[in-house]
């Protein structure tokens, strides 16, 4: 069988903490169509919200900014999500996907964003410029055979 998209969404918000929430349950009314177990649309909801509180905290920093998540559901019970944002972009991601690694010395992050969306997710990829955003997307399989 041929994978192909069924369905999508483009969505737009503010990058305000509040905001974190909202993305969830986006995503959750999105994934509902293929019925997927508590585990795996909490994996989902989990990543989406690390990637929307990266953008939150990190990308905008002390301003608001917009963040663009896009979703791509697939006959084969799968789903894609893009977060994107136009903020200040990272300068080694290959130091920000490290476990504890956080730009936020200050603040109370524990530098686990990435790595936890990469645990979780089936595919993981993160695509940064600095000065120009960042780009995290995620792909998820949601049938019920697939262990959550």
């Amino acid at each position: 069988m041929k994978r192909t998209k069924v369905n999508e969404m483009k969505v737009i918000f503010d990058s305000k903490s509040e905001n974190e929430s909202l993305a969830r349950y986006i995503c959750a009314a999105f994934c509902a169509v293929f019925d997927p177990t508590v585990e795996a649309l909490a994996d989902v909801k989990c990543t989406v919200s690390e990637a929307v509180t990266n953008c939150v905290v990190h990308a905008y920093k002390d301003t608001v900014g917009k963040i663009y998540m896009t979703l791509k559901a697939y006959n084969d019970s799968s789903v894609s999500i893009s977060i994107r944002d136009k903020g200040c972009g990272i300068e080694d991601t290959k130091q920000a996907r490290e476990p504890l690694f956080t730009t936020d010395l200050a603040g109370e992050r524990s530098g686990m964003g990435f790595p936890i969306m990469e645990s979780l997710s089936e595919r993981f990829s993160l695509k940064s410029k600095p000065g120009v955003g960042t780009q995290v997307s995620m792909s998820f399989k949601l049938d019920k055979n697939t262990k959550g």
